[in-house]
């Protein structure tokens, strides 16, 4: 049981630690240190559910009603069009380092509100999760509720350590380039993502 749950860490840290619009959005939110715990406990509980419904047998409904994920495809890709413009405004307004005690606080239902939209309008989400996840988990018949234990134990870990552990980077994105660069990155991360979700609809 113990390696199978070790298996589940594993494979789910493979999946879920590449560059993607939901890891972008955590590491801002960290290094702003607003509403970090929040973030991460969406992101964290998103993914967790998301495993569940796989590991359930949802991942054959998706393959029965191929239109549900194009739906999502198309939402997402609008919705990170309009989210990387924002971000690319940023960086070329902005010009203002990173001061954490200066930091505006946003609104928490506005910041969850972009944070479930990034989560749950992104098919790679549930291509990754409730697909290729609840796929590998018929392997572990006997042992499948500790393999998602696994998965959902490293998506957990991976997002309250890159949210809060963000806040060590704070020193680079007191120069207001840096903040510029990251802007500009996420920008490229999110048009990037959406271009992938037309092209592959």
């Amino acid at each position: 049981m113990l390696q199978t749950y070790l298996q589940g860490i594993a494979i789910g840290f493979s999946l879920i630690v590449a560059i993607g619009a939901q890891n972008a959005f955590v590491l801002k939110q960290g290094l702003k240190q607003q509403s970090v715990f929040w973030v991460c406990f969406v992101c964290a509980l998103s993914d967790s559910i998301l495993i569940l419904l796989g590991i359930t047998g949802f991942s054959v409904v998706l393959q029965h009603y191929p239109e549900v994920l194009g739906m999502a495809k198309w939402a997402g890709a609008l919705f990170l069009f309009w989210y990387g413009f924002q971000h690319l405004l940023a960086a070329f307004k902005s010009n203002q380092g990173l001061h954490a005690a200066q930091q505006n606080e946003t609104n928490l239902g506005q910041i969850l509100l972009v944070c479930l939209a990034l989560t749950w309008l992104n098919p790679h989400v549930y291509l990754d999760t409730v697909v290729l996840i609840g796929s590998i988990s018929t392997q572990f018949e006997q042992s499948k509720l500790y393999f998602a234990l696994g998965t959902m134990t490293a998506s957990w870990l991976f997002f309250f350590s890159l949210g809060y552990g963000a806040r060590l980077l704070t020193p680079v994105f007191e120069n207001p380039k840096a903040w510029r660069v990251l802007d500009g990155l996420i920008a490229l991360i999110m048009w990037g993502i959406a271009l992938s979700l037309i092209l592959n609809t």
